[in-house]
């Protein structure tokens, strides 16, 4: 018998009540909130019980919502696939723009640790008890991290490129 997303649902509001909310179902995957600080929690009884048994952890990333108040300005997603069943479901955490930290998967989960260095490295989202979070895919010595909204989509200080060439016409084009 399949794993109904109801009760998936049902396990996890019985046992953790308001920690976990916002379930919706999204293009065949049950997506919900969970409360950050227990986050390890929740993943270990996604994976350890012998019912859910989402046991593949398949994707973490980070989402920046600069718009929100402080305390929901980013968010960590994570996507987990039950095998036996071939389920997923999909949950995120928001954290705090001032101090994004979670605890890190990488106790249940090995192939959390560069998913998370990625996060870190494009977000700057502490993962608390990583075994070495450092950038993975940007120099070491770089002080931003080029995924937050705050940087703009170009570098307006390029000279190797002219807007002709992209379809975009400006108003130094007309001259």
């Amino acid at each position: 018998m399949a794993l109904e997303t109801s009760v998936i649902q049902d396990k996890l509001t019985d046992k953790f009540g308001d920690k976990v909310t916002g379930f919706i179902q999204q293009n065949d995957i049950l997506s919900f909130e969970v409360a950050s600080e227990s986050m390890t929690e929740v993943m270990g009884f996604l994976k350890d019980d012998p019912i859910l048994r989402f046991n593949f952890l398949t994707d973490i990333c980070g989402i920046h919502y600069p718009d929100n108040e402080t305390e929901r300005q980013f968010a960590v997603a994570y996507h987990m696939h039950n095998w036996f069943d071939n389920v997923r479901i999909r949950f995120k955490c928001f954290l705090n723009g001032g101090n994004p930290e979670i605890e890190s998967a990488t106790g249940m989960f090995l192939g959390a640790n560069w998913q998370e260095r990625e996060t870190y490295d494009f977000y700057g989202i502490i993962f608390k008890g990583h075994p070495q979070l450092k950038r993975i895919l940007n120099m070491d010595e770089m002080t931003s991290f080029p995924m937050r909204k705050e940087f703009p989509l170009e570098d307006g200080g390029r000279t190797d490129k002219d807007d002709r060439f992209f379809g975009r016409i400006t108003d130094n084009a007309h001259n």
